[in-house]
């Protein structure tokens, strides 16, 4: 197989893991604006996509593992290696973990008071 078959293969693959992901956030924000929704369980879905309990990490460490990952591919063939493309990826991975995901679990905590902290 060429070079150009297998990228366009892995872009294949990506475009179909990203159509996957997409059909799975729509399922969660269906449950989101399910009426019966009340703070304690918001502030567990919220929760959830930071850290999820029961598998090490959450969606948005994950999101950032993998913008991190790129990052790393992209100090490896950037011409001059000069950082023009993975500084800004690196800190894309930092803003999901250091702004959005800490934002949730302070959303979490008015909603529900007493539940668990993460």
């Amino acid at each position: 197989m060429t070079a150009a078959a297998q990228a366009r293969t892995r872009l294949d693959r990506v475009r179909a893991s990203v159509g996957i992901a997409q059909l799975a956030l729509q399922q969660i924000e269906d449950d989101l604006n399910a009426a019966d929704v009340d703070g304690p369980e918001l502030a567990a879905i919220l929760r959830e996509l930071q850290e999820d309990i029961d598998v090490p990490g959450g969606l948005f460490p994950m999101l950032a593992q993998l913008v991190s990952t790129a990052a790393r591919k992209a100090e490896q063939i950037e011409p001059d290696r000069d950082g023009d493309a993975s500084c800004y990826l690196h800190e894309a991975a930092a803003l999901i973990t250091d702004n959005a995901g800490q934002r949730l679990l302070w959303a979490a905590r008015p909603l529900d008071p007493q539940g668990e902290l993460v």
